[in-house]
């Protein structure tokens, strides 16, 4: 709920019924490979309300760190004896149950240990897909350091240095000038429209690039908006190299 650009986003309401969040639920839902689906949220006064919504839709949650997100994600894993950990962000409503099929069929073709669709962008913003092993996460959290790491959860693993065997998931064509993630108002405001004009459930991107062919200036809504969050945590990773010195 303490997001700085949109307050309380995984709460709003998207169409008459649902929330962010609920949307994204419902989504991962169709997915033919996710086994269990689990929010970790904060232990924060303010995420009270999501565990409320949550268990009220009989949704299982686990609560930790609101700052070190790695510590949130090890920890959860590590209760729930998680093997391997999909991780999707609670800002993305209409994440693709296919695009999150096909990136974990590509974890579990290859020998590597993280499998995403982000590492060399192609798909839109708003379809992120993580694949790791609880053993890769353990390392990360043993290790991480930078506050960009412990807040992104897996900059750490992606990292050339850090020597994991990496997999990138692409698309036939780079659709990574589109965005539906909901960051900013303008995002929010353009789901509700997607979610109004596409009928069918879920979601996929293909019905979305078509809404895209057929009404493009939907789309313009929010194309100004930057993707900045990271770029913020980087700003920190210098603050925190400076008073290491």
């Amino acid at each position: 709920m303490g997001s700085s650009r949109l307050p309380g986003k995984v709460m709003r309401k998207i169409d008459n019924n649902f929330t962010v969040i609920d949307y994204v639920i419902r989504q991962l839902k169709s997915s033919k490979k996710i086994d269990k689906i689990l929010i970790a949220t904060t232990n924060l006064k303010e995420d009270d309300v999501i565990c409320d919504h949550l268990f009220s839709q009989n949704v299982e949650y686990f609560r930790g760190s609101s700052d070190d997100v790695l510590d949130r994600y090890f920890q959860c894993a590590k209760k729930k004896s998680a093997d391997i950990i999909v991780r999707i962000t609670a800002d993305n409503p209409l994440i693709d149950p296919n695009i999150v099929d096909s990136v974990i069929s590509d974890y579990e073709n290859n020998d590597c240990d993280y499998a995403s669709n982000t590492l060399l962008r192609t798909f839109p913003y708003g379809t992120e897909v993580e694949v790791f092993s609880f053993k890769t996460l353990q390392m990360a959290w043993k290790k991480a350091k930078k506050p960009s790491e412990r807040e992104h959860v897996t900059p750490f693993i992606y990292e050339p240095q850090n020597n994991f065997n990496l997999k990138n998931t692409k698309h036939l064509h780079n659709l990574s000038h589109l965005r539906y993630t909901v960051d900013r108002i303008e995002d929010l405001i353009l789901v509700k429209k997607i979610i109004k004009n596409v009928h069918d459930r879920p979601i996929l991107l293909k019905d979305i690039l078509q809404l895209y062919k057929t009404n493009p200036n939907i789309f313009k809504i929010n194309e100004k908006v930057k993707h900045d969050g990271y770029i913020t945590s980087l700003k920190k990773d210098e603050q925190h190299l400076k008073r290491q010195k």
